[in-house]
Formats: C-alpha cells, sequence, structure tokens
C-alpha cells in the first residue's frame, strides 16, 4: 500500500518503511507525527482518489533527525568588478513511515 501526502508545499509518494527528508517540521528525535493530508491512497484494488483530500486517511511516521543540508552557495558577478558570495543551509526533518491507514 502507498499514498501521496502533501506537507511543506510539496507532495511525496511513500509507502511503509521508507525514510524521507521533509521540510523542517516541529517534533524531537523519537517522536510520532502524523500527517492528515492524503491526496490518494494505492496498492489495493482499485486507488481512493481526494477531493482534494481522502477524509479519515492518515500517514504516521516516526521523526529520526532535525538537520539541515549541505551548503547551498550563489555566487554573483557583475560587469563593474564586484562580487558576492551568499548562501544558506536548508533545515529539514527525516521521517520513517511506520503506518497508512485508510
Amino acid at each position: 500500500m502507498y499514498a501521496v501526502i502533501r506537507t511543506g508545499g510539496k507532495q511525496y509518494r511513500v509507502a511503509e518503511g521508507d525514510v524521507l527528508r521533509i521540510e523542517k517540521i516541529a517534533g524531537d528525535i523519537g517522536a510520532e507525527v502524523t500527517f492528515t493530508d492524503v491526496l490518494m491512497l494505492g496498492g489495493t484494488d482499485s486507488p481512493k482518489v481526494g477531493k482534494p483530500t481522502v477524509s479519515g486517511a492518515r500517514v504516521v511516521g516516526k521523526v529520526l533527525a532535525q538537520d539541515k543540508h549541505r551548503r547551498v552557495l550563489h555566487f554573483r558577478k557583475e560587469k563593474e568588478g564586484w562580487t558576492r558570495r551568499r548562501g544558506h543551509r536548508q533545515p529539514y526533518t527525516e521521517v520513517k513511515v511506520t503506518s497508512i491507514a485508510g
């Protein structure tokens, strides 16, 4: 069974046991997190598609890590002779999907 969930402005196709990195959400390491924005459930006889979400469906996961991605650099050089180098590290939450209920 798989599900399509929406979190952090993005959509993810998940199945039980998947580990994914999503936009940072609140929660300590080892805590359970529940996603109720389930857009689609599949893997059974007929898939359930929500309008916009599937009512009563939820995906439960466990927080594995709260960390930051590698540094992304933005480099800009202008004709006048100046340069600017900036960057940032985007925070993320690593989640392992434990169950899908529909």
